[in-house]
């Protein structure tokens, strides 16, 4: 199979530590950013998103995620450093298997296949991650602040990040981990410098709804504190409910409301940090029986983010 991947890479978590790691590849050529950048979803259906994931063929085979060396891997750390979509050649041990993968942490994808050989185009590097990739000595996560300080996506973070890329002691991390991991440390890194900010002097209320998905943003004067309420329907219509709750202190567990709860945390602390200015928050999200395929943490941070950072109707000061 040939085309055009993203570029974009994914490890699995299924059979942890040696998991299933490779490269996800439309078999169409030219300009395919969007299907696996999340920050460009806003706006756009959730037949487009769908569609979009439907697309990519994810190739695999396996890897002890203590082991992120070798030709394989190498190649797809040069793809995850790829400014551009990157001509791919993918051969797979037999047909790929017709199979819709969805869970609630990652955006869907498309069919899935054991990779014989897999090649990859020369193409143009990020400079600033190649950097930190040559880098030995810098700490992984000092690695993901400086790449999001310059300007980096988020998610392109996250994939590098995942495919063992920074850090003293590398090693492949699966891609929902990878994505809350990346939420975890740079959120927590402006919660840091917020904290000595003063605290708002009204409260202000911002609402933001997409995909099936309703958020309500509510900032209040105080020290920070950070609290999410999510509700849901199941399949047999009955309602869900999970919250989790964070001060100065930070969680005391791990989070009932799992990678969504770093989504908004960051997507929140981003507005502060940019108003210069800390507050207390409780983000409240309404999950719909319309939302049926999952977008995935980064797809709940830029809905929280667009609902904190959109200055609208939709947000009252009061």
């Amino acid at each position: 199979m040939e085309g055009s991947s993203p570029p974009s890479v994914f490890v699995g978590s299924y059979g942890y530590p040696k998991v299933l790691v490779g490269p996800m590849v439309p078999p169409v050529h030219g300009n395919t950013l969007v299907m696996d950048l999340p920050e460009s979803w806003l706006g756009k259906s959730l037949e487009d998103i769908v569609n979009y994931r439907l697309s990519l063929v994810r190739g695999i085979q396996a890897v002890q995620i203590k082991e992120p060396q070798g030709r394989y891997i190498e190649s797809l750390q040069e793809l995850a450093m790829s400014s551009q979509s990157t001509d791919s050649e993918v051969e797979f041990v037999k047909n790929t298997r017709p199979t819709l993968f969805v869970d609630g942490e990652n955006a869907p994808f498309g069919p899935v296949g054991e990779i014989k050989t897999a090649k990859f185009s020369n193409s143009s590097s990020d400079k600033n991650i190649q950097k930190l990739f040559y880098d030995k000595d810098i700490l992984a996560q000092d690695a993901v602040l400086e790449l999001y300080n310059r300007g980096i996506e988020v998610s392109k973070i996250q994939k590098c990040f995942s495919i063992g890329m920074f850090g003293k002691n590398r090693k492949l991390v699966p891609t929902r981990w990878s994505i809350t991991a990346t939420d975890d440390m740079i959120s927590k890194s402006m919660v840091e410098q917020i904290t000595s900010f003063s605290e708002i002097d009204s409260c202000r209320l911002f609402t933001y709804e997409h995909l099936g998905n309703l958020y309500a943003v509510i900032l209040f004067p105080s020290r920070w504190m950070f609290e999410m309420q999510e509700a849901w329907y199941d399949q047999e219509g009955n309602i869900g409910f999970g919250s989790d709750f964070e001060d100065m202190k930070g969680l005391s567990h791990y989070p009932e409301t799992a990678g969504a709860h770093f989504a908004s945390r960051l997507a929140v602390a981003e507005y502060l940090l940019a108003a210069n200015v800390q507050a207390g928050v409780m983000v409240l999200r309404e999950i719909r029986p319309e939302y049926a395929v999952p977008g995935g943490c980064l797809a709940s941070k830029r809905r929280s983010q667009n609902g904190a950072k959109t200055k609208t109707s939709h947000g009252i000061h009061f």
